[in-house]
Formats: C-alpha cells, structure tokens, sequence
C-alpha cells in the first residue's frame, strides 16, 4: 500500500513547533508515505485530486482532513462576539466579550494569548480552561475578583497509528523541551490519553474500558476485509 499525505501549507502540523514538525515529516518518509508540501487541491474527482498547477494525484481511497472549525451552533448565540472558524471570543477571565455571564471554553473559545496567536485547540488546553472556569465560576458565587487565564503548555505528543509516536516534553518552567519519539512517546501518549479517559469517567469505568480495549485487540483482527 503506498500512502501519499498532501499538504497545502510549507509545513505538517502548523499548530505545532517547526522541529517536531521536521521530526513528523522525516518519520513519515522513513515509514515509506510520499508526503507533498505546498500543494493545493482545488478539485477532486473519482480516484483523482487535481492541485493548483494541474497535477493529478492518482488514488483508490482519498481521505480529506480539513482541520478543526466549531460547530455553527454558536451563530444562534445572538449578539455574542464570534470569530470566523464560529469561536466564541473571550476575555482573559474566560467570558464571553459581550456578556459576562457566559464562559466558554475549549475548541468553541477563541483566546488570544500574550503573543497574539490563539490557545490552539487541544485536550490540554480544554482541561485547563475547565479548570481556571470552574475557580471564576465559584469567585462570582463568592464576591471574589476573577482570575486571569493563562494557557500553560506542556508539551506535545504525536501518535503515528501504531507504527511510533513522538513529541517533545516540556517541564514546569516552560524551558529546555524534551525531545521524545519510540516506544517511550508511545507510552507517554497512551498514558496521557488514559488519564484523560480517568478525568471524565473515573476510576471503575475506565478500568472497564482498558480491559475491554485489550480483549477486543485479542479477539478482532487487524484487517477486516468485505
């Protein structure tokens, strides 16, 4: 099977660091996929994407990933400020610009960091506003002033299927990232990924979840054919 992974942008991964991008990008060739940067699609046709210049990209299963956009449920919010992937824009308290008594949070909210780019739309960042939003919530309730925001980066992992991972570290001071890639990455996202699972479901269920998940390993087969 040969993979080819088109890329509009100079770049896999913009959201993330240039040298973990790098790492993605030399893992992926060494895994074998032929991965074009800088090309547009513009049309698409039965086994076939045409590219700006005219190139036709051949294929038997075409795959179109076209990033993360909020739902437009947020358009029937009336008056609220929206940005133009339908986030809801907020202050550094976590409220909405227009009415202080609504929070978002999340891949719905559009925060402007200090550096003026958003708090990109990730499971860490999500449970770290639910946090910050829980504390503002309860300050309200309490007569106490509200406290900012500030989106604490803790580093990044990439899972590859299950071929590798990789990603980079960071430690509680924001410096010297770790760079991590092989089995420890693999391990590290899985973990994180449990913890997250711990975090909505407790501590029964999701010892449920990972003996099912390894029971239907055992019993399902890695490729199911009709």
């Amino acid at each position: 099977m040969q993979v080819t992974l088109v890329e509009a942008g100079p770049r896999l991964l913009p959201a993330l660091p240039e040298d973990l991008s790098t790492a993605v990008l030399d893992e992926l060739k060494d895994m074998g996929a032929d991965v074009k940067l800088n090309t547009m699609i513009t049309e698409a046709q039965p086994n076939t994407l045409i590219t700006k210049v005219g190139e036709e990209i051949k294929a038997d299963l075409i795959v179109w990933a076209a990033g993360v956009r909020t739902s437009k449920v947020t358009h029937n919010f009336d008056g609220l400020e929206i940005n133009r992937t339908n986030q809801l824009v907020v202050k550094d308290t976590l409220q909405t610009t227009v009415d202080e008594s609504i929070f978002a949070i999340g891949d719905c909210a559009a925060f402007t960091q200090d550096d003026g780019t958003l708090v990109p739309p990730r499971a860490q960042a999500a449970h770290q506003m639910a946090k910050a939003c829980a504390k503002n919530i309860f300050a309200i309730f309490d007569n106490k002033p509200l406290k900012t925001f500030k989106y604490n980066d803790k580093g990044t992992l990439v899972s590859l299927s299950s071929f590798t991972a990789l990603g980079s570290l960071t430690n509680k001071f924001g410096k010297n990232p770790l760079t991590v890639h092989g089995k420890f990455a693999q391990f590290a996202y899985v973990s994180l990924y449990r913890m997250h699972q711990h975090a909505l479901h407790g501590c029964t269920k999701i010892g449920l979840i990972i003996l099912v998940d390894k029971i239907n390993r055992y019993l399902k087969p890695r490729l199911k054919l009709h």
